[in-house]
């Protein structure tokens, strides 16, 4: 089985229901294995931030993660249209991956919830894309080939997943919503297994 990283952080569970999605859409794919992780919050201050393991959900990712994998699904909260803190803390210490070409040449997406419908969710979007081209990773979207990306009332963008989780983080994920995590987690198994062999 080949390994397909599904990176994420959250507070309030969207972007892990999402990251379960776009799992579950990985391993409907013979032969690929999602590889769910997460990352610590950043403190405010210098100090320990979170214990070693979390006490529940996802392990936390280390760099390795990404050297094993074929492929990345990436998610984050927005924060004021870009990605949260941990996400960003976390990639830029992936300085000697970098220098390695570890990423290179590996399909990735990326995925993310915002509290409003006009919350910054393509920018956060194209903002957790940024590294991964300096990483020399294959993009990808989802097509309009996908009807529900056209039915869609509340989340889905050609850029990735997106979920609208209202400002209470209330609003379950639609089943367009859902439908669409799954379709992007399909299409990057597929993708990584097609470039891997």
């Amino acid at each position: 089985m080949a390994d397909v990283l599904v990176l994420y952080y959250s507070q309030g569970g969207s972007v892990a229901e999402m990251a379960r999605l776009i799992a579950r859409g990985i391993e409907s794919v013979p032969g690929a294995t999602a590889r769910i992780r997460t990352v610590p919050r950043v403190a405010p201050k210098t100090e320990v931030a979170e214990p070693g393991v979390p006490p529940e959900g996802a392990p936390y990712a280390e760099y390795r993660d990404f050297e094993e994998c074929i492929g990345l699904a990436l998610g984050s909260p927005t924060r004021f249209g870009n990605m949260a803190a941990a996400i960003k803390y976390f990639i830029d210490g992936t300085g000697g991956l970098w220098m390695q070409g570890s990423l290179a040449g590996k399909p990735a997406c990326v995925f993310t919830s915002t509290a409003t419908m006009h919350g910054g969710q393509e920018t956060t979007l194209v903002s957790m894309m940024l590294p991964l081209m300096h990483h020399g990773m294959i993009l990808l979207g989802l097509p309009y080939t996908l009807p529900e990306l056209n039915a869609t009332t509340s989340g889905g963008t050609p850029y990735g997943a997106t979920h609208v989780a209202g400002a209470q983080d209330d609003k379950p994920l639609t089943d367009d919503e859902r439908k669409l995590c799954i379709a992007q987690g399909k299409r990057l198994a597929e993708t990584a297994l097609k470039l891997a062999s």
